[in-house]
Formats: C-alpha cells, structure tokens, sequence
C-alpha cells in the first residue's frame, strides 16, 4: 500500500495528477504547433518535427533525473529508448519536408544553370527561368496602382507548366516572347513616331477622333468624323464614367497600351519610321481612358503600373502581349513576371484580336514649295526730266548783280516802284522792280 501511494496507485489504478495533464498537453500542443506551422506541405513535417523535439527533450530530462513517471520512462535505459525514438521521428520530419512537393517551387532550370552555362543569346526567343530573388518594385506616381510582388518561385512554377496553357490564351502568347534586358532611352522623342494622330487608315478622320467615335455612347458628331461629345461609360483604368466634351476640360485620354516610351526601349528604336507610325496609330494599342490614370501611367510597362481597376487587369495585361507579339517588341524578365502574376488568377484569358491594321504606314509626304524662277526686271527706260521753268520773281527778288537782272523782262518783274541799293549784311546784293505804270525796269 505504501509502494502503491508512491507511484500514485489507488486500488491497483495510477492517478492522473497534474505532471501526466501537463506533459501529455504539452505534446499535443506542440503537435498542433508544428502542423499549423508546417502547413505548406500538409502539416505533417511540421507536426513529426515539433513531436520529435519535444520527445527529446523528456527523454533528455529522464535521463538526467533518472525517470520521468508520467512519460512511462521508470529508468534510463526506457529514457535512451525514447531519445532513439525522438531522433526517428525528427528524421522523419526532414524526410517528408524533402519531397517534391516542396521542390516544385524551385525556378526551372535552375539544376541546368549550376552545371552547365548558358550559351543562348540575350535575343532568344525561349523564356529563361527567373532568379529565385523577389522582384523589385518600382517608384510609381501612383501608389495605388503599384503591382504587389510575389517571389519568382511562384513565377516559376507557372512556366514549368506553360506547355499545358492552351492555344489562343494570353499565357501561351506570353510563353512566345523574346525575353531581353531594357534598351536605353536615349534618342527618343515623340515626334520620332510621327505625326500625332495621323490618319492612318485614309478614312478622313484623324486617329483620336476614331477611337473616341468607337469606345464612347450618345455621341454628338460634327459632320462624319469628329466627335464634339460623348460618354465613357465604364473607364476601363478607373471603372468609372467619364462625360467628354469637346474644348473642355480635358479626362478622357487615348492611352497607348504598350507606351511609346515603352516600345522604344524594347527594340522600336531600330524600326524605321513607317513601323514607328503604325504602332502609335494602331487602334488594338490605343484606348480612351481617364486623363489622370493615363498621366499616372506614363511610359511604364507591366511591371512598373497596372490599371488602379482590378477587374481590367487581366486584359490589360492581355492587350499588351498581343500589340508586342504583333509588333515583335520583347519583354523584360520583371515584366514576364509580373504579367505571369496577373494572368495566374485568369489562365483562361484570351489575348484580343491584334486588328487589321498594317504593321507599316505610309507617312505624310513633305511638300516643299519649288524655288520661285529668277526673273531680271527690264530696266527702266531713261528718262530725262524736264528743265523746271525759272521761278517768276516775286516782289522782292535779289540778285547778284545788276547783269543778272537784266536777264529778265520787265513783263517778268512784279510791280515795285524802285531799286533800292541793300546795305548792311546783304549789302553788294541788288532788289529789281518795274515802274509802276509797268514801264521799262529799272536796275
């Protein structure tokens, strides 16, 4: 009876004190701790490791005391039986955590690139596996409209799989990209794409008043071709309804999907200007959307800004591939992810019709007025002008000398009574006048 009181024996039966409550809680805590913690791989790995520790950790406490009652471990040598124990279910542990369902998440070809390097050109048109680095975000104006980043392994497991995305969808066409590095931007300018708007298709309306006329409702037109006003009723960036009015204030842009800036840098800078117009006139690559979004936007890419809207995004991201399949520009390996990070949420996503628009356009001749005919004047016929009749002295006029008023006749001279001798400063000077009866002159 008192060997029984001292093992906690009542009637042949042990009594569950508060050491067996403990430890044997304990282990189903840290049980549940480790499944909970291990979930990622079905919480078995988690659940056998957090198991294993602490088995070991009694074991280790019996075999320092020499019993641990509530455990069952009475000696050390049951203690050394639950170590060995301990250690088989923490191997266990890192056996299941292992397996490749864990691998899976490891970016293709990675096994490839550590044993053999890669000899394939910067142009090539098969899609490197990305790194395993997650991919920064950029400093965009808008914060709302930022993508969030997920790690490349996420981005990786879809391109392990992209041979089994069927045919037609935005996912395939990505697949079919050339992936390069970002060209640099030196030497663009707008103007290198030709005039803004250019009518393109010869159909009398300039390129902006064509997409308005297609994605605006309740339209009022000047003649045919302009459009004076009209409704957006459902901005695909913004998902809310703009009213244009024509001279207004400006909120309806037309947004070049792929940008401009955009397209320079991803091979447009070696196109001849022809490729260059037909790009930023193609209707498949223009949009009417809200002015801010627009102006937020920018010239960035995929990875850089998405539609604040994030129902549109799928096909936003889908217009792109199909304008850069279309026009050969490649994609950067940040913008082949993030658009892989998009189109993971809808797999099914069809790229858009690219349109019938040529991918070349003739540009507007430049008319330059012919040099005007050099024409020598006649000269002008020599003319010789006729001598001015001597004035008729008035009556007061001086001469030089007496000779030289002799000259006139007295028919000639005013009527003055005299001829005075001048003195003073106009002295030598002589003043000619007839009588006053008119009779001979006098000098």
């Amino acid at each position: 009876m008192v060997q029984g009181r001292r093992f906690g024996m009542t009637n042949g039966h042990q009594r569950k004190g508060a050491a067996w409550w403990y430890g044997w809680g304990g282990l189903l805590v840290a049980a549940a701790i480790g499944a909970a913690a291990g979930a990622s791989s079905g919480g078995i790995s988690g659940a056998l490791m957090m198991v294993g520790l602490y088995v070991l950790a009694v074991t280790l406490v019996a075999l320092a005391r020499g019993h641990v009652s509530w455990a069952l471990l009475r000696n050390r040598g049951t203690a050394a039986l639950g170590a060995v124990t301990a250690f088989a279910l923490i191997g266990g542990a890192a056996a299941v955590a292992g397996t490749p369902a864990d691998a899976g998440s490891k970016p293709a070809g990675t096994a490839a690139a550590t044993s053999t390097p890669s000899t394939a050109p910067a142009a090539s048109t098969s899609t490197p596996a990305p790194t395993t680095s997650k991919t920064p975000s950029s400093s965009s104006s808008s914060s709302s409209s930022a993508p969030k980043f997920t790690s490349s392994s996420t981005v990786a497991a879809h391109t392990k799989k992209k041979t089994t995305h069927a045919a037609g969808t935005a996912l395939a066409a990505l697949a079919g990209l050339t992936v390069k590095g970002r060209a640099a931007k030196t030497g663009y300018d707008r103007d290198a794409f030709g005039q803004a708007w250019f009518d393109a298709d010869r159909n009398g309306g300039d390129t902006r008043n064509d997409i308005l006329r297609r994605d605006l409702i309740n339209r009022s037109m000047k003649n045919w071709c302009k459009v004076l006003a009209g409704t957006l009723t459902t901005d695909p960036y913004t998902g809310a309804s703009i009213r244009f009015v024509y001279g207004g204030r400006s909120e309806i842009d037309i947004d070049h999907v792929v940008a401009l800036g955009d397209a320079w840098q991803a091979g447009a800078s070696a196109w001849p200007l022809s490729k260059r117009l037909a790009l930023a006139n193609d209707p498949a690559n223009l949009l009417a959307v809200d002015s801010g979004a627009n102006r937020a936007k920018g010239d960035g890419d995929a990875a850089t800004w998405l539609p604040p809207n994030k129902a549109y995004r799928c096909r936003y991201v889908a217009r792109q591939i199909t304008v850069k399949k279309k026009y050969g520009l490649w994609v950067t390996v940040a913008e082949r992810d993030a658009m892989v990070r998009v189109l993971s949420n809808c797999d099914g996503t069809a790229t858009p019709a690219a349109g019938s628009a040529p991918t070349s356009a003739q540009p507007p001749r430049t008319h330059t007025a012919a040099p005007a005919p050099k024409t020598t004047a006649p000269p002008a016929p020599k003319t010789t002008a006729p001598k001015a009749p001597a004035p008729k002295p008035s009556s007061a006029v001086y001469y030089k000398n007496c000779t030289a008023a002799r000259r006139w006749r007295c028919a000639d001279l005013p009527r003055s009574a005299r001829l005075l001798q001048q003195t003073g400063p106009r002295r030598g000077r002589l003043r000619v006048s007839r009588d006053a009866d008119g009779g001979r002159c006098r000098v």
